[in-house]
């Protein structure tokens, strides 16, 4: 069904009005559930997110009797298009997220769909278990996806697949009966089959038709190799046949081995029960076994199976030469030796250090004797994490090849015998030759599955027509191999049609009678597994388009226009990852837990929007102003995600170009003016801060500009820095012997708003031996630039090019307080000034530093040591700047802050404060400002013991913490000047 059917916005509008939750059918709501992380796009008729399992059984009717469909669906991480239709999308992430029942003894778990799998197992750690499948998007994959998937993971070669861990699933199925399924003896899987409803059918087909020599013979023979545990091709008639009824000494019948991997096509999963694993031994150590060809590394994998290793992964060159233009991803290739062709990551662990040492080291000494590999480094358990972290990005980091061709899914799912894995991927490799292509290898070689993947332009009619062919050709080889097409990741749309030739056109017709004996009215996810539309039609692009160029203020030369930068979203959801996962991105969605406030819904909408748009003004859609209205620039995404997404600066761009059409609202001027409005008032502080200050004249402040009452608005120092700054620099007490010297930036907020921390940085670097220079120069712009005023702010930022460029070096760089204004040098100047002033701009941000990160650099190197500094025991709880954490590094303020001998940081591990500069202080964002900050930073706070000293390097932080706890945090400067002798 469509809009355009008679009385169906009727229908949808009585529908919303019965369920507990909501039915959403407007555009923007429905473009972002029109894609997944596949190549496809269909546009839903609706979005539901239901609370209940009655709401969920109101859909399924309303399906039934309306002739649509409901497309199940939790983190939308899926590569196969499973997620993509064109009925109503059921989201049931938000509400169905409960850990229901937990058997420490037996080893289970119950949950329902919407469980994180990473927060599932911080449940479960302090009881000394965990859900042992571990695939790359672990924290944001919800358990739900996973039994859809048959989801594998990294340590599959140990602990098996999510189907051997089912034990139990509760359903509702396409009637809207209620199904409970789990371990059946005979008698109760005869008792089944006595049953008049539809479960008693599903019983009585399966038992006939595996019944049946001619069934049976047609299974063992076509499907892939039981050897091979990451099969997923189809639905498993091979493990029921392979249960006690028809095979002696089987298994008891369980249909959650059928209903794992079927991809939401036969019942609606409601409830989940899942067997648990004792947790691995603790140390674990990464062999990174580095190659000079793909075929040597297969080898080594081969090799490597014979040792007891957890993970056998693979990345090739292409993988790793991505991770070379990721600003978090860069970081975490301090292992890689050379420009290695492959790599294999193989995990031990033992006990102890030494026992997992031992196993390393004993795969070592084999691959030298067999001649593979050139370099064998041993990662400790300190840094496996981030070694991890650049293999899990692998997908992600896909997109940041250049250009519109890009490593595309289709084949990447194909599973083999580990004994035949070399030779499978050479004569594949060979036959990628015939079509041009040099394709991308990587994942999981110990498993015999490696994630393939030809690099494609699918807006062009040829490549699209290759996308079939080369994955045509895959299957037969696949086949030849009796391998599996689908190892993983499911067969959606894009491996389905494959099906016949992959297991027979006896085996296919099996599969058609089990979709529509559990649902007649293919009423479940229609068109995945079986009956599907050809593989290479409803994808993201038309045949042949041309990709619109919007033009910009801001440079996106080097993506190829701002509209390619969002295309970089391949839709791998690593920002729908929670605050337990570490890190910053992305601080609305972890609040809001809704798709629109995710980095991928955003790009999702700016390049639906950018693409179709008819109008004079590409940027005129309310639908992209509401997507990204809750976005708090936080700069997360520009560092975190593997794509390099940068939301932040896409927004700035967009409001620049709305309100070419509705104009600047007072409140953006009164902010991106704050520079001004401060130097106003900085002539009368006293009178100034009266007024912000006081109940009457504040309040009908902060009532005319939309600020939420509940703000403390910042106060006017009464001396600018500046002003201190020429009054008193030359009279100040320093080493005689002068280190070298900096140029201080004096932002706009140390300028007026925290002179004291200013002037606090300047005694110290006076103190400790480094001149401080100070020169005219513009405000940084930052705030201009937050609220879309990019020719102010691109004025200021040419203005403070042509000042510094020819004064900063790597001997006397410029250095700045407030990480917001000072990183911008680094991060948007470069797109902001012009032509002219480009080159200038890249060698500023170069020779840019936090003042956090200067004196932590001159400790490295011996400049600045403790004995200048108090030897007090000290604690101190310390969270870091959004912006510091995306282009610099939070480090680096723990350097500074650990410098005196006693003094103890503990780094919050918190993502963005929820203040954002004006975000949180702006009256419709104060209640989810407040709620990014109570899930990490302001319970932490709270916390801290009475004598702890609380740091913050963001002036928007501080202010947070206050407003949010009642406590004054601290710039870390000021804590170091306090603590010097």
């Amino acid at each position: 069904m469509t809009l355009t059917t008679p009385n169906l916005l009727p229908l949808l509008e009585n529908l919303a009005t019965q369920l507990q939750g909501e039915l959403k059918f407007d555009t923007l709501t429905k473009t972002l559930y029109a894609t997944d992380a596949s190549v496809y796009r269909e546009i839903p008729l609706a979005v539901a997110f239901p609370k209940s399992e009655a709401d969920i059984k109101k859909l399924i009717l309303f399906a039934k009797d309306n002739n649509t469909s409901l497309i199940p669906r939790t983190a939308g991480t899926s590569l196969s298009g499973q997620c993509v239709g064109n009925g109503i999308v059921v989201d049931v992430s938000r509400d169905f997220t409960k850990i229901l029942e937990f058997d420490k003894e037996g080893k289970w778990v119950r949950v329902q769909p919407g469980v994180v799998r990473d927060e599932l197992n911080l449940f479960l750690k302090p009881q000394g278990l965990f859900f042992s499948p571990i695939t790359s998007t672990a924290n944001r994959a919800m358990i739900g996806g996973m039994v859809g998937n048959n989801s594998s993971g990294t340590t599959s070669i140990v602990y098996g697949t999510t189907r051997e861990k089912v034990i139990e699933l509760k359903t509702l199925l396409s009637d809207g009966s209620e199904a409970i399924f789990g371990e059946l003896n005979l008698d109760q899987f005869l008792e089944k089959c006595q049953l008049e409803s539809l479960e008693g059918n599903v019983y009585r087909q399966i038992k006939e038709d595996l019944s049946n020599p001619e069934n049976q013979n047609n299974i063992q023979e076509h499907f892939p190799k039981k050897s091979i545990h990451r099969r997923n091709t189809g639905y498993a008639v091979d493990y029921l046949l392979d249960s006690g009824l028809f095979t002696e000494d089987g298994l008891p019948f369980n249909f959650c081995k059928l209903l794992s991997g079927s991809e939401g096509t036969l019942a609606f999963t409601t409830e989940i029960k899942i067997l648990l694993d004792p947790l691995p031994d603790p140390v674990e150590i990464v062999v990174g076994a580095h190659f000079v060809s793909i075929h040597e590394s297969m080898k080594a994998a081969q090799v490597a199976m014979k040792h007891p290793a957890t993970a056998v992964e693979l990345m090739d060159k292409i993988i790793l030469d991505c991770t070379k233009e990721s600003l978090e991803y860069s970081k975490n290739r301090y292992f890689v030796e050379g420009d290695p062709m492959a790599l294999l990551m193989i995990e031990f662990r033992g006990k102890t250090l030494e026992e997992a040492m031992q196993k390393g080291q004993a795969l070592i000494a084999d691959l030298k004797s067999a001649g593979l590999g050139y370099a064998y480094p041993v990662i400790g358990p300190e840094l496996t994490k981030s070694a991890w972290a650049l293999r899990s990005a692998g997908l992600g980091l896909l997109a940041n090849i250049p250009g519109d061709r890009k490593a595309v899914a289709c084949i990447e799912d194909t599973a083999v015998d580990i004994l035949d894995l070399a030779d499978y991927i050479e004569e594949f490799d060979e036959m990628m030759v015939g079509f041009n292509q040099k394709p991308v290898h990587y994942a999981h070689a110990g498993a015999g599955e490696i994630h393939l993947r030809p690099i494609l332009d699918l807006k062009k009619q040829e490549d699209r027509e290759e996308f079939y062919k080369i994955s045509e050709a895959t299957a037969k080889l696949v086949k030849k191999y009796k391998g599996s097409l689908s190892g993983e990741h499911g067969d959606g749309r894009v491996r389905a049609p494959f099906i016949p030739l992959m297991v027979g056109e006896e085996n296919y017709q099996l599969f058609r009678k089990i979709k529509y004996t559990w649902d007649p009215d293919n009423i479940f996810n229609p068109g995945k597994i079986v009956d599907t539309a050809p593989m290479n039609t409803s994808l993201r692009y038309e045949a042949d388009m041309l990709t619109p160029v919007q033009e910009t203020l801001m440079d996106f030369t080097f993506e190829g226009g701002i509209l390619r930068m969002a295309e970089k979203c391949n839709g791998s959801g690593d920002c729908r990852k929670l605050p337990s996962s570490g890190g910053t991105m992305c601080p609305s969605y972890q609040a809001t837990r809704n798709e629109k406030d995710t980095t991928r819904g955003r790009a999702n909408v700016l390049r639906e929007f950018l693409t179709q748009d008819q109008k004079p003004n590409a940027f005129d859609h309310p639908e992209i102003k509401e997507a990204l209205d809750l976005c708090l620039s936080c700069k997360g995404c520009t560092a975190e995600c593997p794509s390099n997404v940068d939301m932040s600066t896409m927004k700035a761009e967009f409001l620049y170009q709305y309100q070419k059409t509705y104009g600047i609202p007072l409140r953006s001027k009164a902010f991106a003016y704050i520079n001004a409005l401060n130097t106003i008032g900085g002539k009368t502080p006293g009178i100034a801060n009266f007024f912000l200050g006081n109940k009457l004249t504040g309040g009908l402040m902060k009532s005319f500009l939309g600020v939420a009452p509940k703000r403390n608005l910042p106060e006017i120092s009464k001396l600018s820095l500046r002003n201190w700054y020429e009054k008193n620099y030359a009279s100040l007490p320093g080493n005689a012997k002068e280190i070298k010297s900096v140029y201080l930036f004096i932002d706009e907020f140390t300028n007026y708003n925290d002179t004291k921390i200013g002037i606090a940085a300047i005694q110290l670097l006076k103190k400790l031996g480094y001149g401080v220079k100070v020169v005219k120069h513009e405000e940084s712009g930052r705030s201009a630039m937050s609220k879309g005023l990019l020719e102010k702010a691109k004025k200021h930022a040419e203005a403070n090019v042509r000042v510094f460029q020819d004064l900063v070096d790597g001997n006397t760089p410029l250095i700045g307080i407030e990480p917001s204004a000072i990183l911008s040098f680094r991060d948007e100047y470069p797109r902001l000034v012009g032509k002219d002033l480009v080159e200038g701009a890249k060698k500023l941000k170069f020779h840019t530093l936090l003042i956090d990160e200067f004196i932590g650099r001159e400790i490295v190197a011996g400049n600045i040591n403790a004995s200048s500094f108090t030897e007090e025991q000290q604690k101190i709880k310390f969270h870091g700047h959004c912006h510091q954490k995306a282009l610099s590094a939070v480090s680096w303020s723990e350097k500074l802050l650990s410098l005196p001998k006693n003094y103890s940081v503990e780094v919050i591990p918190s993502g963005c404060c929820g203040m954002a500069g004006s975000f949180g202080y702006e009256k419709e964002h104060y209640e989810v400002s407040m709620q990014i900050g109570e899930m990490v930073l302001f319970p932490s706070v709270r916390q801290a013991e009475k004598d702890t000293l609380i740091a913050a390097p963001g002036t928007s932080c501080r202010h947070q913490i206050s407003d949010g706890t009642g406590k004054k945090a601290k710039h870390p400067v000021e804590i170091l000047w306090e603590a010097m002798r």
